[in-house]
């Protein structure tokens, strides 16, 4: 999801037209999980005593009202995530993939269904629910092949439940898969990365994320590293497991189209292209970000909150339009981390006016440090090799070089 840091409300300059189109894209966010990780501030709550059943009403609850405002067409993809959307029981999945279905009843032929999973939440009677209910891609949350990692940063599951959960999915005819890995992990080695990619890649799977850790507020990790007890590997460390890791993905014949996404032709997460190109898509549950019609909103958090909100409307913590300044900053931000770049003709297409016009000096900037470079392809921006490495920076270039003279 975006930074919700990025979505002012107080800009002075005109919103953006609102488009005619409703969104292709529904995200939808189950917020419980069976424990807390060490390192996660998403928003999510440990299942024990939660009204999951309540919830899910809700839910359906705000599907309905959601779809009553802005009408849905057809869907060309649905991303469930968390929390630990998978720690629903059958019933409770089966009743919740009914009311999407019944909400969002136009379905591409193609569509891509994703939900976020964690090793050992599956089990082969779920993942058959899943299947019928039309999910078919299914994104685990591995983060790393040594126990003992996963034990450090607040896993509940170990490499067997890993190798079983993915079987299980294959049983039940979900073969479109993709792992996510962690790297930067407190007492991690370049090795343990290695032999971490090794097995990742060993299992042939169509789409892998890897992520560097980021040690957030709120989080035990961050309580850790503030009384100086969590031993993260240095920063040369740190450049070197990424370095790898791209190496290796590149070797085993995956492209690297985004800055932690790896794929076979063909399966790259359509669902996340959806954020990177900044177009619309349903946003819904209890914290979720949607972006309808160019006025972005963010939910209520907490799940009792979210229930009793719900019932009485939409259950909204914040709404506001998105303005012209703010959504050619997000374009340009969003899509420089797609590896492709962006595209000038699709600047001029949604805005009216070139890129070159609007962000001339950070551009310039840009090229001329070798962090971005001009693509012919696409007659526009990519990050270079070089950028790659440092797309924070670059992308900080971006932010408020519009919004900040208003």
């Amino acid at each position: 999801m975006l930074n919700t840091n990025q979505f002012k409300a107080d800009r002075a300059d005109e919103p953006r037209n609102l488009k005619d189109t409703a969104p292709k894209a529904v995200y939808i966010h189950i917020p419980f999980c069976t424990n807390k990780c060490f390192y996660c501030d998403f928003n999510s709550y440990v299942l024990k005593d939660q009204p999951v059943m309540d919830y899910l009403r809700a839910l359906d609850r705000e599907m309905e009202l959601t779809v009553q405002a802005t009408p849905p067409d057809v869907i060309d993809t649905i991303f469930v995530g968390g929390g630990t959307p998978t720690v629903l029981k059958p019933d409770e999945m089966q009743y919740f993939l009914s009311s999407v279905r019944k909400h969002f009843p136009k379905w591409a032929d193609n569509m891509e269904f994703t939900m976020e999973a964690n090793p050992g939440t599956t089990d082969l009677e779920k993942l058959a629910v899943m299947k019928d209910g039309g999910v078919n891609r299914v994104s685990f949350g591995v983060q790393a092949f040594q126990n003992e990692l996963l034990g450090g940063i607040g896993r509940i599951h170990n490499t067997d439940d890993v190798y079983r959960s993915l079987e299980n999915a294959q049983k039940a005819g979900i073969t479109n898969m993709s792992i996510d890995l962690m790297f930067g992990l407190p007492n991690q080695t370049v090795e343990m990365l290695d032999q971490s990619i090794t097995k990742a890649l060993a299992l042939g799977l169509p789409h892998y994320s890897i992520y560097s850790l980021k040690v957030e507020e709120n989080t035990l990790f961050h309580t850790m590293y503030q009384k100086n007890q969590l031993p993260l590997p240095d920063e040369e460390d740190e450049l070197q497991m990424y370095l790898l890791l791209m190496s290796r993905m590149k070797e085993a014949g995956y492209k690297q189209y985004e800055i932690s996404n790896f794929a076979k032709p063909g399966f790259e997460s359509r669902h996340n292209m959806t954020y990177w190109r900044n177009e619309d898509y349903y946003g819904l549950g209890a914290g979720a970000h949607g972006y309808v019609g160019g006025q972005r909103h963010i939910n209520i958090k907490g799940v009792n909150p979210y229930n009793e909100a719900a019932a009485n409307g939409l259950p909204r913590m914040e709404q506001f339009e998105v303005t012209s300044a703010e959504a050619m900053e997000d374009f340009v931000m969003v899509g420089l981390r797609v590896l492709d770049g962006i595209q000038s003709r699709r600047f001029v297409e949604q805005f009216g006016i070139s890129i070159e016009e609007k962000f001339r000096a950070p551009l310039n900037k840009m090229l001329k440090a070798g962090l971005l470079e001009k693509t012919e392809e696409f007659e526009g921006y990519k990050l270079s090799e070089k950028g790659v490495l440092f797309g924070n920076e670059v992308f900080a270039e971006f932010i408020g070089s519009l919004t900040s003279q208003n």
